[in-house]
């Protein structure tokens, strides 16, 4: 059950001022009432607890709907925030790499780094490190998803050979997130090993 649903769940058998709501994913949703506040409307997480703060004076039916709305801006950031973890991440990379190399690659981390102004990606076949740039939060996943298969392709080939392309062109969406990237004056082919790093071409 998401935070909405428990809201609405919630509002449908106990419709107060003010509701404490079974957590949900961890986080409950509390609303209060604040008689200094005329307009602004505000949602912050506290102690575990989403608290959306209203004025006094809306009515149950639109505290209903901005309760609803911030809730929703809170979990929007939350899954952005979630997609951009390492955690999240390896668990992605260790996907592409049963799905399109068949879980043959060894990969020892991938991580999200912040100092990549240049490249979306890179990696370092010797140790089996891949690095992604965060500036990838702005592009779809299934975009992201190319950079990850790209920088996996690397742990293989070092340069961008027929090779290489056959290993990356596994992933059904190549083209379309290149031109994508392209599309956006980003273009794809900065991507790669670090400098002196290259895996083996056997």
């Amino acid at each position: 059950m998401t935070l909405l649903e428990a809201y609405r769940a919630r509002s449908a058998v106990a419709p107060r001022a003010a509701d404490r709501l079974t957590p949900t994913g961890g986080m409950r949703v509390e609303v209060v009432r604040s008689t200094r506040r005329t307009r602004t409307i505000s949602a912050a997480i506290r102690d575990g607890a989403i608290v959306v703060t209203i004025p006094a004076r809306l009515s149950r039916r639109e505290e209903e709907e901005w309760v609803l709305r911030m809730v929703q801006r809170v979990e929007r950031a939350q899954r952005k925030s979630d997609r951009h973890g390492d955690h999240e991440l390896e668990a992605r990379a260790a996907e592409l790499n049963r799905r399109y190399f068949e879980g043959t690659l060894t990969l020892t981390g991938i991580i999200y780094v912040d100092n990549q102004r240049t490249l979306f990606g890179s990696c370092t076949p010797s140790t089996g490190l891949i690095r992604i740039s965060r500036r990838l939060a702005q592009v779809p996943r299934w975009v992201e998803d190319y950079v990850i298969v790209h920088e996996l392709a690397h742990l293989v080939y070092g340069r961008h050979g027929a090779r290489f392309w056959d290993l990356v062109n596994r992933y059904p969406l190549t083209e379309r997130a290149r031109g994508y990237l392209m599309a956006l004056g980003l273009g794809d082919d900065e991507a790669g090993p670090e400098p002196g790093e290259l895996a083996s071409a056997s």
